[in-house]
């Protein structure tokens, strides 16, 4: 799959946090629009930024070269203005995409957040590359609560590879979690979509994960389901036989599935919980 990359000068990179979001964050941080891993589900193919693009979602980025410039004169302004700076990064992207391993757009911003901490950061992604940096993220955790989340939508790599069969497999970010932790990385396995997974996946991640976020097609598409809807996710779960995993009430299944394992005050679903303290 072939993908047309940009380098482009942005007029922001914080974001107010809105939406489902709105459980404790106060900005989102994009380092790229566009996403590589392209996968089936993404809500982001059903929002403006794709809507009228021309190119498929997944086929397209940017590289937004002076995000870390921007992050350090938008910190000052909102640290004048409301003070307190909890960070999502990324809620539309990926920060740890393939491009991000020449690009270093993730990597300088960490670097610039070390000098502008904010209060809470906490980074989302599907990808192992974040163990590159493992040196930045632990000198951040002395200035400011650092979260790293790991998207692990289910222990079944066959599974993933039918809704994101770009996106890293799962043993890959399961052993990047595990290193994490080992560095006394605060770290979340967010079951984000949930997708169809085996009896022994709160096993899996029993080890490796301090906080279980529980998220689904209905809840996390920011519509109630209808981008999910659009995008034929009940389809593709019926046409291979898992429809009863496409249910409005999945999370509370998984939730109370996955406090056989773990404590109660581990587990947090999506829509419901702010983000741990």
């Amino acid at each position: 799959m072939g993908i047309e990359v940009k380098e482009i000068v942005s007029k922001k990179i914080l974001t107010e946090a809105k939406g489902y979001l709105d459980v404790g964050f106060t900005h989102s941080l994009n380092p790229y629009s566009g996403c590589a891993f392209s996968c089936k589900y993404c809500y982001v193919r059903e929002m403006p930024i794709q809507k009228f693009k021309e190119i498929p979602w997944g086929e397209w980025l940017n590289i937004k070269l002076n995000a870390a410039e921007n992050y350090r004169k938008e910190m000052v302004k909102v640290r004048n203005k409301q003070g307190s700076l909890n960070i999502f990064m990324s809620s539309a992207t990926d920060p740890y995409q393939p491009i991000e391993r020449k690009a270093l757009i993730t990597r300088s911003i960490l670097e610039a957040m070390i000098e502008y901490p904010p209060d809470l950061l906490q980074i989302q992604t599907r990808s192992p590359l974040i163990t590159r940096d493992v040196d930045l993220l632990i000198k951040l955790k002395e200035k400011c609560k650092v979260i790293v989340s790991m998207t692990i939508e289910t222990d079944w790599d066959e599974i993933r590879k039918l809704f994101a069969p770009y996106s890293p497999g799962i043993h890959l970010r399961l052993r990047a979690l595990e290193e994490l932790r080992s560095k006394g990385i605060f770290t979340q396995a967010s079951i984000s979509p949930v997708l169809p997974f085996t009896p022994e996946f709160p096993k899996v991640l029993g080890n490796i994960a301090d906080t279980i976020w529980i998220d689904t097609l209905n809840i996390g598409d920011g519509a109630k389901g209808k981008r999910s809807d659009r995008l034929g996710m009940p389809q593709l779960f019926e046409e291979h036989g898992l429809s009863k995993w496409y249910r409005e009430d999945i999370h509370e299944r998984v939730a109370k599935y996955f406090k056989k394992f773990f404590p109660c005050d581990k587990i947090r679903i999506s829509k419901y919980d702010a983000f741990p303290t």
